[in-house]
């Protein structure tokens, strides 16, 4: 059974995700550092966040000097 805790991080990290989509929706492909800066919210969090969004096939993550998110 969660505990409330639990509940309000899942929130935490969901709330996250919707601000993480808009800033991609917004501004197109952004580096990882550029994203946590525009979200502004803990890199933890936002790494969560960009997690959720992977796992629901809603992002694309390039891999190369730098990482870049966007939108799928």
């Amino acid at each position: 059974m969660a505990s409330g805790t639990t509940v309000c991080c899942v929130s935490q990290i969901g709330e996250t995700a919707g601000a993480v989509w808009k800033a991609l929706a917004d501004q197109g492909p952004l580096s990882v550092a550029r994203l946590i800066k525009e979200v502004d919210a803990p890199r933890d969090l936002v790494m969560q966040a960009i997690g959720w969004l992977a796992r629901e096939h809603k992002i694309d993550i390039e891999e190369g000097k730098s990482r870049f998110v966007s939108l799928r």
